[in-house]
């Protein structure tokens, strides 16, 4: 299997080109600090992971900046802090300000000369708006959460892409997914039948921002970033 096989590049953003965790991290630390003890930025991040994850499922139906207002109401109580709903709409909101990836704009303006770019996504899409100026490229599409009502990893918002690319006439074999996150991306992946890349941006460590993955999880390639994609498909060009 090469990269040149595909036509279609379909991409998870957060985690994938937009570095969440730093923003993740970030948009926490006020609440964190707030504690009166430091906690590990793993720790923080794996307390996101679990509260999103859960409400995701619990309420698929929810728009993501109110599903993060949520969120951040949850990892408060659990960290028996006392916040406003100012203050988790302020995390919502910071959204805007998770950076993209250094690599991230000038790898999608190489892929862009040769595929169809997409993006699947569970921000809705308020927030991606906010998060395309940082990627540099202009999108073939653009499917969230939002219109979809489900949340990945239900198979369900890989069907609704599958289609969508469907009706423009390409077929699930001309689709690559790249994604950082096996569990929200390479699980529902693997259930459709698509082809994927693993951007392990993470290099092989768990944890995160993104619960575990079940072992049988399984990918096409894997790419420590996507500047490492696109030089592979380079080098396929000779």
């Amino acid at each position: 299997m090469r990269l040149s096989d595909f036509t279609v590049l379909t991409f998870d953003c957060y985690g994938t080109l937009i570095d969440w965790e730093a923003g993740i991290a970030a948009a926490l630390r006020p609440l964190v600090a707030r504690g009166g003890s430091e906690r590990p930025r793993d720790e923080v991040l794996a307390s996101f992971a679990r509260h999103e994850s859960a409400q995701e499922a619990e309420t698929p139906g929810m728009v993501y900046a109110d599903l993060l207002a949520r969120v951040h109401g949850r990892i408060a109580a659990e960290w028996g802090i006392a916040a406003t709903e100012a203050e988790h709409r302020a995390f919502a909101r910071s959204i805007a300000d998770w950076p993209a990836f250094p690599d991230t704009p000038g790898a999608l303006a190489y892929l862009k000369r040769y595929f169809k770019l997409v993006i699947l996504s569970n921000v809705d899409r308020a927030g991606i708006a906010a998060s395309i100026p940082r990627l540099g490229v202009a999108f073939d599409a653009v499917h969230t959460a939002e219109e979809i009502g489900s949340y990945k990893p239900d198979p369900r918002n890989f069907r609704h892409l599958i289609a969508a690319l469907g009706r423009q006439g390409h077929a699930p074999g001309d689709i690559l997914h790249v994604a950082q996150s096996l569990y929200h991306d390479h699980v529902p992946a693997n259930a459709c039948g698509l082809a994927s890349a693993w951007i392990d941006r993470r290099q092989g460590r768990g944890g995160g921002a993104t619960p575990a993955a079940p072992p049988a999880v399984r990918w096409d390639f894997r790419f420590a970033s996507l500047a490492e994609l696109a030089d592979a498909h380079r080098d396929e060009h000779g």
